[in-house]
């Protein structure tokens, strides 16, 4: 499974959006992960890639205090959500004002996984990294 492409979404009700179908497909069945990613966004994970993640990580010694960050960011925020039929579901209010997300979002194909940016911000991370 390879997430990739650029959609622009609006949201269809408060916190709610829909999936674009490209990336659904591409989930092992409809409930998937969501939790904070870096440069404020959201990143989304289907849920057996997660849990491989998820172990991998749990083997690391909390002991570096590197480690236990990442831990506790990834972690703490993260949750699991339902795709409806119509491929909605609904983003957490923590998870929104994480990533300042309002109206429309663009949502971004990672590889191994998807992330979730407040338009604005991928933009002006697009033009910051151009070579």
């Amino acid at each position: 499974m390879v997430f990739f492409g650029e959609y622009l979404v609006s949201f269809s009700a408060p916190g709610r959006i829909i999936l674009p179908k490209k990336l659904r497909e591409l989930l092992k069945g409809n409930i998937f992960i969501l939790t904070k990613g870096f440069d404020f966004c959201l990143a989304g994970y289907d849920k057996e890639d997660w849990e491989a993640r998820a172990s991998e990580l749990l083997t690391v010694s909390l002991l570096e205090q590197d480690n236990l960050e990442k831990r506790r960011f990834l972690f703490s925020s993260a949750v699991y959500l339902e795709i409806d039929d119509q491929g909605r579901f609904v983003i957490p209010r923590n998870l929104i004002n994480y990533a300042t997300i309002t109206e429309k979002v663009l949502i971004v194909g990672v590889g191994d996984h998807f992330e979730i940016w407040q338009q604005s911000k991928w933009e002006k991370y697009a033009k910051g990294n151009k070579n």
